[in-house]
């Protein structure tokens, strides 16, 4: 069995109040941490 090794890269993220209650409320929605929500939207993020 191969070992994955992960490179952590900690950011921050400033969001507006609006931003940040919408990504809140679809968080609790899907029951899914803001951490998984916004890793799926950049692996989705169109590459040129």
């Amino acid at each position: 069995m191969t070992s994955k090794k992960w490179a952590i890269k900690r950011i921050t993220v400033n969001l507006a109040a609006v931003e940040a209650e919408k990504l809140e409320r679809y968080c609790a929605r899907t029951g899914r941490p803001a951490t998984d929500v916004i890793r799926e939207l950049i692996r989705n993020l169109e590459e040129d």
